[in-house]
């Protein structure tokens, strides 16, 4: 195989140019030999920029304007004091800055970078620095497949490239007196560290130091993935080279640096330069009946050790839900989950040197580990669902000359190393049970077809520096090694019949499993599935896991393909695709809105209306989270006179008294209710669930998912735990969910007694017991409210002992509030003759038009926006009315006021709103007195309406 390049990828010739063009007006550098020191060993043929500042500067502004780029303001230098051959100096270099989504050819760009640089201006010397040996591969790999597209692009240039080597210092003299273009690529481990050998002076170059011949050559540095070289040690390393300047390419820049071209991730996904994205979540359905937990982080401040473990905790509204929650020694998991699951996890022992946590039933977890996750059933499904689809995928993409490869990021290396790791073992099973139905599968064995690379620390024997490399140093691990980090030609391509047998076997190799290796500047055409079976605590993020697999496929030939239909990249992930995309989406407006944060010198918060505006402009408008209203940013005045009006203190004495309440339950036509609804009910067994959902991107640069498919079941969980106390768990659901109610453990007995759809309880018991507590809950706040009736707190027995306040809401507590912090997302300025306040807080765009409209109208003479601590008891929650109003009536001389309590909803139909929001308004007209809902208040001096406008007030 050949790879074959496009020259003409108009978004590669704009990041081509946007760095060539910042130098227009520099001469062409003719070679000439410089003499440092007057020493001929320093002898060297260096890059030279002549433009000064401001010629820079402009040239800068002008093509961040052509490429829709802010203008920066002042170029970005970094200055650092560096030891050379005669002595400490002042080493000051511009930095410019390229962002490119991964799989948009980012490497490419940067070599044709280097050689139209030498063909425009003749600048010869460059040193591409990465971060890790992986990326170095990848970039030596990138330089060979495109060498002779280069010289048939570019005339056949004269250029050299090598990895440094430590061992073979004549590269580095040759690098600086050569007069050809030599591009020397490193890692930064090593030059970062005064024990390296480039900065020892050596007998092999007759008492020289290696730094200072590259130092003299005025190297242009091509920083791969410059995220990676921020920290303080890392910008002075880069420093010591001397660098003419630095020219940083990434998808995710933590510091801009005086950014000249961009290509965002949503823009190269909408035009089609990457493989699109779909999700295929395989996940536990209906799965609480067992407790969860992860191990997240140990935390230690001060004198204070803590730990953050995910749980399954139960909310107010019923639901279980995955939470992080922050622990002490000490604590309850049962109370910190109000789950009776729970009960024997206390927390013993929280251990930060050797990071575990220990509770009191000695179960241990240690960072990143999890208990009651079904590992091995849903890794079992994924591994399954990631080869069928790999064959199903393959048989497809067969007739184009198209070969699938798979990738697996997996959690732990043993799980797949060891003799007995688990991924490994169900990987194996897996295929030996699929393969039979996809031809050309069945005569392989699942040791053909896998091949895995993990990478560990480990010195070079000559050399000082810290290497990656195979984990092990059996033959099968450096073979499985240089097949995935420098043969991708045989990786990408099928066996064939005159193949020797070592050649096919490296080109059966079709699944590649990886813990953390991969995870950067590592990326293969052909992936086509990754299958994540690491925890979302694994260093490895989705957009680095993505970036691995969304480059452009390529056939046989070596040939790109622009096929919509081929270029789809699966993911199967383990969590719901909604949050799956979510997550991605943050991590991208993360990214930027970090290099935000650099560019301007402040928190995304403290951003100012016209930042912000330029913001979106430029990154998209789904960058920054929406503006907080900060507290106290609005501050509602109070017009004391118009509490003190006659008006004011008329309808204050109607509605201020409290109320309590009385309900009667008839238990029998409770049961009677209940049970029928629950043998209804639809509970599904625990399961584990695939389902599909493709990744779209919006004009706003909005990532979302839309569901492709249904559920799909991949296994079945009934069965797999012990038993819980069902009225046990019935008792506390009832307690720990919104409202919280008691009703005997004989009730609740009856309502399992009488129930027909046992096998439901038995099989999904947390589920069974969940949906009769909603239901029994329902049932019984129709009855609650159907009953209830309202009495003055301070007519019932024993008032005259009760103080005021618990009787009455005081008229004080309003004049108390001479300035009040409004948070809402609406406020509304108000005319002093009518609103207590001069603004009022409006929480819809139902309730803005309400004010105007009471704004407008002549036969309003005073209203409120009834504070938060005005509230009604109710047997489904405190309920909050929304408006207390003055009028004037139509039949002025027998009713000359009106005094209303109103309700402001966008619609009157029961079915149209939330169940307990309809039983508050119905317990609200029992209180304050409804014509309207046909209920006699306990306030009748008031009339209470329920009103979508200002309009349908009397």
């Amino acid at each position: 195989m050949e790879f074959k390049f496009d020259a003409n990828q108009e978004f590669q010739v704009q990041a081509v140019d946007a760095i060539c063009d910042l130098f227009d007006g520099q001469i062409h550098i003719r070679a000439q030999v410089s003499f440092n020191a007057g020493t001929f060993t320093l002898a060297s043929i260096p890059n030279r920029l002549d433009l000064d500042d401001v010629t820079l500067l402009k040239n800068l502004q002008d093509v961040q304007r052509r490429n829709g780029i802010q203008p920066d303001e002042r170029l970005e230098y970094i200055e650092e004091t560096i030891q050379t051959v005669d002595g400490e100096k002042a080493a000051r270099f511009p930095n410019f800055s390229v962002e490119m989504e991964t799989g948009t050819g980012k490497t490419y760009v940067y070599l044709r970078t280097i050689l139209e640089l030498n063909r425009r201006y003749g600048m010869r010397k460059f040193i591409v620095v990465v971060p890790s040996v992986a990326i170095r591969e990848g970039v030596f790999k990138t330089l060979k497949v495109t060498a002779k597209h280069f010289r048939e692009l570019f005339g056949n240039p004269v250029y050299r490239y090598y990895k440094y080597d430590s061992a073979n210092l004549s590269q580095v003299r040759q690098f600086a007196q050569s007069d050809s273009v030599e591009i020397m690529v490193m890692t930064l481990d090593s030059f970062n560290k005064a024990s390296n050998v480039i900065r020892q002076s050596t007998d092999r170059l007759q008492g020289e130091t290696p730094l200072f011949l590259v130092q003299a050559a005025r190297p242009i540095l091509i920083l791969d993935e410059p995220q990676n070289m921020e920290s303080e040690k890392a910008i002075a390393a880069l420093a010591t080279l001397d660098p003419l300047m630095a020219l940083r390419y990434s998808a995710t820049h933590r510091n801009p640096y005086n950014v000249v071209y961009r290509l965002t991730p949503a823009e190269a996904y909408r035009q089609g330069l990457v493989k699109k994205i779909e999700v295929d979540s395989v996940i536990r359905e209906n799965a609480e009946n067992q407790p969860y937990l992860r191990l997240e982080a140990i935390q230690t401040q001060k004198r204070t050790i803590t730990a953050k473990i995910t749980v399954h905790k139960l909310m107010k509204s019923g639901q279980v839900k995955e939470t992080a929650i922050t622990v002490r020694p000490g604590d309850s998991l049962e109370e910190k989950t109000n789950r009776a699951e729970y009960a024997s996890f206390m927390v013993d022992e929280i251990n930060p040197g050797a990071g575990f946590v220990r509770f009191a039933n000695n179960i241990e977890l240690g960072i990143g580990e999890e208990l009651g996750a079904d590992r091995d059933v849903l890794f079992d499904a994924q591994i399954r669902h990631t080869i069928e689809e790999h064959m199903r995928k393959q048989a497809r993409l067969n007739e184009k000359g198209i070969k699938v490869l798979s990738l697996f990021f997996i959690d732990k290396v043993a799980n797949y190393a060891s003799e007995d790791g688990i991924i490994r073992k169900l990987f194996d099973q897996a295929f030996d049970d699929l393969k039979a139905r996809y031809p050309g599968w069945n005569e392989l064995s699942p040791s053909e077809v896998r091949a895995a690379y993990f990478a560990e620390k480990r010195r070079r024997s000559g050399e000082t520096e810290a290497l990656d490399s195979v984990s092990g140093e059996t033959k099968e691990d450096e073979a499985a090694y240089d097949l995935i980090m420098r043969d991708k030609e045989a990786l990408l391509s099928f066996p064939g019949p005159g193949d020797d047998e070592e050649t096919r076997r490296k080109k059966q190799v079709s699944f590649i499993f990886s813990h953390s290796a991969l995870r950067e500047g590592w990326d293969n055409p052909n992936i086509f599935q990754i299958c994540t079976l690491n925890q979302t605590v694994s260093a490895i993020k989705k957009r680095q896991e993505v970036g691995r697999g969304i480059r452009l496929a390529v056939d046989q030939s070596g040939r790109r393909l622009h096929d919509n239909a081929v270029n789809i990249l699966t993911v199967i992930a383990n969590e719901s695709y909604r949050r799956y995309v979510e997550t991605y989406q943050d991590e991208i407006a993360f990214e930027y809105r970090s290099e935000i944060e650099g560019r301007y010198g402040k928190s995304i918060s403290d951003l100012s209306d016209e930042e912000r505006r330029k913001v979106e402009e430029e990154y998209g408008e789904g960058i920054l989270p929406p503006q907080p209203r900060q507290a106290g940013e609005q501050k509602a005045k109070l017009r004391k006179a118009r509490v003190l009006s006659e008006e004011f203190k008329e309808l204050w004495e109607r509605i201020k008294h409290k109320t309590r309440y009385a309900v009667r339950i008839d238990t029998e036509a409770l049961l009677a209710e209940v049970i029928s609804e629950v043998d209804r009910a639809d509970i599904a067994p625990p399961r584990v669930t695939i389902t599909k959902a493709s990744v779209i991107a919006g004009d706003d640069g909005i990532f979302e998912a839309m569901q492709l498919s249904q559920a799909k079941n991949a296994a079945d969980l009934a069965g797999r735990w012990p038993l819980p106390n069902l009225i046990d768990l019935m008792a506390d659901l009832m307690e720990n969910t919104t409202p919280p109610i008691r009703l005997t453990r004989r009730t609740l007995l009856e309502v399992y007694r009488r129930a027909g759809n046992k096998k439901a309880a038995i099989d999904n018991p947390h589920e069974w017991a969940t949906v009769a507590i909603r239901i029994i809950k329902e049932k019984l706040a129709i009855q609650l409210v159907r009953g209830v009736e309202y009495i003055r707190i301070s007519d019932g027995p024993g008032a005259d002992s009760l103080p005021d306040d618990e009787k009455w809401y005081e008229m004080r507590q309003i004049l108390d509030d001479t300035e009040v912090e409004l948070f809402s997302k609406y406020i509304e300025p108000t005319r002093e003759e009518r609103s207590v306040y001069d603004l009022v807080p409006c929480d819809s765009d139902v309730e803005r038009q309400f004010v105007r409209d009471l704004e407008a109208r002549q036969d309003v003479k005073l209203y409120l926006k009834l504070p938060y601590w005005f509230t009604v008891p109710t047997p489904v929650g405190e309920y909050r009315p929304d408006w207390a109003i003055v009028m004037e009536s139509k039949e002025e001389a027998e009713k000359p006021i009106l005094y209303l309590v109103t309700e402001t909803k966008g619609s009157l139909r029961e079915a149209e709103l939330r169940p307990n929001e309809w039983r508050r308004i119905q317990c609200g007209a029992a209180h304050f007195g409804s014509k309207q809902l046909g209920r006699k208040g306990a306030l009748e001096e008031v009339d209470y309406k329920v009103v979508t406008k200002a309009r349908e007030l009397p």
